[in-house]
């Protein structure tokens, strides 16, 4: 049995896939797969996801947050040959043939389906510590699609008595959760991603957005990402979602910075889309009327730049986007000249 499969040995509503590959290393942070993702997350177009914090992603009910993590997971996966997944579905909405539709090595995917909050945390925390306690383990990364739908084992309990009671301790219960997490997760070096809901606040000023699920998640967290999106149309036809995404907490970048990245139906998550509008803030590339100048003089619509990304950012112009992107997201990152000479070097 694979580590994964030894992980989740014992374990309730567990759905073990086996694992293949090589090996691989780990690195301070796992690429979402979207340059400019992984620089509003870290400050760098090659950073991402931290790999042993939790990171959430938040949204109204078909924002694209499943689809979204999956497309990370994706990215993992393709990364780490040897790396494995445990996924924590809360709403049985996740398969093998949704996943593998999506290109995604369902060999190296658990499926768990925890039935409550002490459920996911019992079957969490074991999985972690056997995890620690084994020796030259290959990278692994957890994610809990949605902490929304977890119910308390009292809630469960009194529906089934058929009692239409609120349960007051299930906030106190999210929080004592995520406290206990946190640790394992950093001692671990395992990242998890989390989907959560979100609601309008009833009585605010101004139309706001609250997390579902209380503080637990809020101060656990490193990474808030707040999902709005509207339709991707290639004529008439849907091809995908354009995702904005705005950081709603952020330990390691400036909180509320806002970008969008494209999400394709077909592809997943667009790796280029979104620096033509850093580029363009930092006059990398300059708008001239309808179309874009590129530093060689050339001048092309910025339809052009999406649909062949890899011909016109060049390698010359990705240093001075990863200058530019940590000057825009890291904290007193106003010069970074080192970058560019780092990167000359090599």
């Amino acid at each position: 049995m694979n580590f994964l499969g030894d992980l989740v040995k014992g374990m309730d509503n567990a759905n073990i896939l086996d694992e293949g590959g090589n090996s691989s290393e780990y690195s301070g942070s796992i690429d979402t797969g979207s340059y400019i993702m992984n620089a509003v997350l870290s400050g760098s177009l090659y950073g991402g996801v931290p790999n042993n914090k939790i990171t959430a992603f938040a949204g109204e009910s078909a924002t694209g947050k499943t689809f979204f993590v999956l497309g990370v997971l994706k990215t993992f996966l393709e990364q780490n040959h040897d790396g494995g997944v445990i996924y924590f579905d809360t709403e049985a909405a996740v398969t093998k043939k949704m996943m593998s539709d999506r290109g995604i090595d369902t060999k190296r995917v658990a499926i768990v389906e925890p039935q409550s909050i002490e459920e996911f945390r019992t079957q969490a925390v074991r999985m972690l510590d056997q995890y620690i306690e084994g020796k030259d383990q290959p990278p692994m990364m957890m994610v809990l699609d949605s902490l929304g739908m977890l119910s308390s084992e009292k809630e469960l309990e009194d529906t089934a008595k058929g009692e239409n009671k609120r349960d007051m301790t299930k906030a106190q219960l999210l929080r004592g959760t995520f406290r206990v997490l946190s640790l394992k997760l950093a001692k671990a070096n395992v990242p998890l991603l989390v989907t959560n809901h979100v609601y309008d606040v009833v009585g605010a000023y101004v139309p706001t957005k609250e997390i579902s699920g209380g503080s637990g998640l809020k101060y656990a967290a490193s990474s808030i990402c707040m999902l709005t999106k509207k339709k991707d149309k290639d004529g008439t036809d849907i091809v995908g979602n354009i995702i904005k995404v705005k950081m709603h907490k952020s330990r390691f970048t400036k909180e509320n910075k806002i970008v969008e990245t494209k999400l394709s139906y077909d592809s997943g998550l667009d790796r280029y889309y979104g620096l033509l509008d850093l580029a363009e803030k930092y006059g990398i590339i300059k708008k001239v009327a309808t179309r874009y100048e590129l530093p060689d003089g050339r001048k092309v619509f910025g339809k052009a730049i999406n649909e062949k990304p890899e011909e016109y950012f060049t390698d010359e112009i990705m240093v001075q986007l990863e200058n530019a992107a940590q000057k825009e997201f890291m904290y007193g990152k106003e010069e970074v000249e080192e970058v560019i000479e780092n990167d000359s070097e090599i």
